[in-house]
């Protein structure tokens, strides 16, 4: 079980950072970096599925445009939209 679980993780961290726009690319796969490897399998499903979301809606959610629909108001979700890219210390 764990080794499909790593896997799945590589499988979302690759995704993250390969969405589209290079902007959510940025921010996606840095969260992911940061968060993938703590998250449980429930919390994985849920990435997972934030990831379907079409760009320009999460792009909208994620500058505070519009709010996350029910379905995706999580956990996952939130700590998403908290997060701040910050560039590494040197």
């Amino acid at each position: 079980m764990s080794d499909l679980i790593e896997k799945k993780k590589k499988r979302l961290n690759y995704r993250s950072w390969h969405r589209g726009t290079k902007e959510l690319d940025l921010l996606i796969g840095s969260f992911a970096d940061r968060h993938l490897a703590a998250m449980d399998a429930a919390q994985l499903e849920r990435y997972e599925a934030l990831l379907e979301v079409p760009e320009p809606q999460l792009y909208d959610w994620i500058t505070g445009k519009a709010a996350p629909p029910a379905e995706h108001d999580n956990d996952v979700t939130r700590r998403l939209l908290d997060f701040q890219l910050k560039p590494p210390i040197a």
